[in-house]
């Protein structure tokens, strides 16, 4: 095996990384992740993640882990209402009895809170694979190893090194100098503790599941998670220097609440519920894409995954599904005995990788332009009504 006395270090640990470890640890590689978290209790935030059957459960299947995901996934979570932003509903998939879909099914999608998904990769892991509280900071190459030094002061080293350290990864600048643009739509994150009574008509609206709203050229996306908690992205277009510009303190909610009534004024007070209440935070979040186009040579002990190779909007769930297949083609590769050093089977991973996420990424970018144009609700809707022309 190519692989064979090798130390590996993964840095991040991510669904991405985590993924990659337990693959490796299964061909028997000596392998350490590297996670900036101070520990594994750190609270997972963000919306819940969809796997697909031809991506992240192909992953999780080659894991041995499909029967730890399906005891930890959410049943009914994959269901949505799209609606304007007056909350009219225009399509109610909890209603829909030919939208039934199960494991096995191309269109089944599951869903699991990020949470319980790190905690079934750790599971998985042998003890001490993750070093925490490891945020790293610099490498440098000593003939043909990698000294690693991180935040806290500790340092590794590494015969190969894998970058799954997301969007504004350290490693992908020692591979590429290719650098995200960005997409034009900037979204503010939002996060509500305690969905039932602190937004009780968004949470009945939700049903467990989430709600897909579109007006004026804007998005609303918000998804319930397990703990009772749901998370929000309220997106539109704007300039790129549009975070920085605008004066708002986004740790301020009543600032953020004066924002979104400002700037969504079209919209209803239903969607007030998720800024004027005591248990919201949000984050701003500049949308970024990866060129479809990039390319690199291949390094010998030297690689990456996820939004560290490919970062992509979100807006067609395919971010952590490409990091996931990330992670089974590259172990796939270095495990191989079809390639006679490290640095061809990376090769033959980057090459396929770059491919397939630019078709991923090209999708997203899509959608990204798709739903923030004013035909957004017809374009969400022709997808599943057999009559889109009786929309208004």
């Amino acid at each position: 095996m190519l692989i064979k006395g090798k130390k590996i270090a993964i840095v991040g640990g991510g669904p991405g990384g985590l993924t990659l470890a337990r693959l490796l640890q299964l061909k028997g590689a000596n392998v350490k992740v590297y996670e900036r978290d101070v520990n594994k209790n750190v609270r997972v935030q963000g919306a819940t993640l969809d796997l697909h059957i031809e991506s992240g459960l192909k992953a999780l299947e080659a894991a041995g882990l499909m029967d730890a995901f399906k005891e930890n996934y959410r049943p009914g979570a994959d269901k949505f209402c799209i609606v304007d932003n007056n909350a009219t509903i225009f399509y109610n998939e909890h209603a829909d009895e030919g939208a039934k879909a199960d494991f096995g099914s191309e269109h089944f999608r599951p869903e699991i809170d990020r949470g319980p998904l790190r905690n079934l990769l750790l599971a998985s892991l042998q003890e001490n694979t993750v070093v925490w509280d490891s945020q790293f900071q610099s490498m440098t190459q000593t003939e043909a190893c990698w000294k690693l030094e991180f935040k806290n002061g500790s340092t590794a080293f590494a015969d190969l090194v894998i970058g799954a350290d997301g969007a504004n990864s350290k490693i992908r600048p020692f591979i590429t100098p290719i650098k995200a643009y960005y997409a034009g739509v900037t979204a503010v994150e939002g996060n509500v503790y305690d969905s039932e009574t602190t937004t009780p008509k968004i949470h009945a609206l939700l049903q467990g599941g989430k709600i897909f709203a579109f007006g004026g050229e804007k998005s609303l996306i918000v998804s319930s998670k397990g703990d009772g908690s749901l998370a929000f992205y309220a997106s539109y277009k704007t300039d790129e220097n549009w975070i920085t510009a605008n004066g708002i303190d986004f740790a301020d909610k009543t600032q953020v609440f004066n924002w979104f009534k400002k700037d969504f004024p079209e919209w209803t007070e239903l969607w007030y519920e998720l800024f004027d209440n005591d248990k919201s935070y949000f984050f701003p979040r500049q949308i970024h894409s990866m060129p479809l186009d990039q390319t690199w040579e291949a390094l010998p002990n030297l690689t990456m995954l996820g939004d560290a190779a490919h970062l992509m909007p979100p807006f067609a769930g395919e971010g952590v599904n490409m990091a996931m297949l990330d992670a089974l083609e590259l172990s796939e590769c270095i495990t191989s005995d079809e390639f006679t050093d490290v640095q061809s089977a990376i090769a033959a991973y980057e090459k396929q990788m770059r491919v397939r996420a630019a078709g991923a990424a090209k999708a997203s970018l899509d959608n990204t332009e798709a739903l923030h144009a004013p035909d957004s609700l017809q374009f969400m809707t022709s997808m599943f009504l057999q009559q889109p022309d009786q929309i208004n």
